[in-house]
């Protein structure tokens, strides 16, 4: 973020919201501390404007840098095998200079991200996305909610497998080794979860959201970026 003579920069606010956290507040936090922890060591500095905190209201909070990719702690999050049903929201956009956790920090973006998910439980949605620009967003808002309903539909196995290969780069036959199982086996599991789906769906969101980035960029006065 450009700290000279601006106040706000463009950034990437990701909102996590436990699914009825309240019948399980213990758990619910623990899940989100974990959770904090692991997606500081999953980004890299250069990526995190700011380090991952939670709320008493079991929501968590992370500002990334504009060109980081938000979908990496979706599904992080979705493939972990203790993973707890969340709500995502990520809005790209001006944030406040500052330093401290995102929990601390402010500006258009998180206001934007606060409506994504409160739209996420009116519409019953679990993951919403938006760039700012029309187009973009017309696209997104019809896609993202497709993702988080495919992760959803995994079974235990098929969300370890979804994970060695989504995230680990694995291949079949290097996910049948380690998993100890015929490779036939993580092939089925494969074409029944839809994993190929959700990584061209994934894929395609990076690219739109990507492209509505840009699209900005390239509307933008000179130096109005950060």
């Amino acid at each position: 973020m450009n700290r000279g003579g601006s106040t706000a920069s463009r950034g990437i606010v990701l909102f996590g919201d436990v699914v009825d956290s309240r019948r399980d507040p213990v758990r619910s936090s623990a899940w989100l501390r974990t959770l904090c922890s692991e997606l500081e060591d999953l980004y890299p500095p250069d990526e995190r404007v700011a380090g991952f905190g939670f709320t008493q209201g079991d929501e968590l909070q992370g500002l990334l840098a504009a060109t980081a990719d938000p979908l990496l702690a979706v599904l992080h999050a979705a493939l972990d095998p203790e993973a707890m049903r969340m709500r995502w929201a990520v809005a790209l956009g001006q944030v406040e200079v500052g330093t401290g956790p995102a929990t601390e920090r402010t500006g258009e973006a998180f206001l934007r991200a606060r409506e994504l998910l409160e739209a996420t439980r009116f519409r019953r949605d679990r993951l919403l996305m938006s760039t700012g620009e029309p187009g973009a967003d017309r696209l997104l808002d019809n896609l993202a909610p497709l993702l988080a309903e495919l992760l959803d539909d995994l079974s235990p196995r098929q969300r370890v497998i979804a994970r060695l290969m989504l995230l680990e780069g694995l291949r079949q036959a290097e996910v049948a080794a380690e998993l100890g199982v015929a490779r036939a086996t993580v092939s089925v599991a494969y074409a029944r979860g839809r994993v190929r789906p959700i990584d061209r769906l994934a894929t395609a969101l990076r690219s739109i959201f990507g492209a509505g980035r840009l699209a900005l960029e390239d509307a933008a006065p000179a130096g109005a970026n950060g």
